[in-house]
C-alpha cells in the first residue's frame, strides 16, 4: 500500500548539515525525512523556487527527453528503506506502456516536481523508517521526526544555494 507524499520543503540536519528533504504525508501531519546530496537537493530547490538557469539542470534534460519522447511520468514511488538508504522508482507510461526506472529518491522527486506528478511512500516504509528512528543508533531520529512535524510554513525558509 501506498501513502501519497507532498515536498513540505527542504532544510539543513542541525547535526550533520547535509540536506533534508521533508515529505509530508497529504492526510495527515506526519512527514518523513530524506537525506540528500547537496547537488541534488540544490536540483530540489531551483524547482521549488522557480529558478531559470541559464542551460538545462539534469534533471531538466530529462525532462525535455521524456516530452520529447511523448512519455509521461504517473508516479514517483519511494519503495524502500534498506540499511538506513532509500530507494525509489519512477513509473514512466509511453504509447500505452508502463514502464519501472530504478532511481535515488531525491533524482525521483526533483523530477516529480519538474512533471507535476504525484510523490507516493509504500507504507512499509514509513513504518520501518518509524522504528529505524526509534532505535537509539541514531542522533534523536525521533525527536528530529516530531520536531519536523511541528514546524509551521515559516520555519521551512529557503534552502541556501
Amino acid at each position: 500500500m501506498e501513502v501519497e507524499m507532498k515536498i513540505r520543503g527542504l532544510m539543513m540536519d542541525p547535526v550533520t548539515n547535509v540536506p533534508i528533504v521533508v515529505l509530508k504525508e497529504v492526510d495527515t501531519d506526519a512527514v518523513l525525512p530524506i537525506w540528500v546530496g547537496s547537488y541534488e537537493a540544490n536540483a530540489i530547490a531551483l524547482e521549488i523556487e522557480k529558478v531559470a538557469t541559464p542551460r538545462p539542470m539534469t534533471h531538466d534534460l530529462l525532462k525535455s527527453l521524456l516530452v520529447g519522447f511523448d512519455a509521461e511520468i504517473r508516479r514517483v514511488v519511494v519503495t524502500e528503506l534498506r540499511d538506513d538508504t532509500f530507494y525509489a522508482v519512477i513509473w514512466v507510461e509511453r504509447q500505452g506502456k508502463l514502464m519501472s526506472v530504478d532511481s535515488r529518491p531525491s533524482d525521483a522527486l526533483a523530477l516529480a516536481l519538474r512533471m507535476d506528478c504525484p510523490i507516493f511512500v509504500d507504507k512499509e516504509v514509513l513504518l520501518k523508517a518509524k522504528v529505524s528512528a526509534s532505535s537509539p543508533e541514531p542522533v534523536n531520529a525521533e525527536e528530529l521526526r516530531k520536531w519536523l512535524e511541528g514546524l509551521g510554513d515559516d520555519d521551512m525558509g529557503k534552502y541556501k544555494m
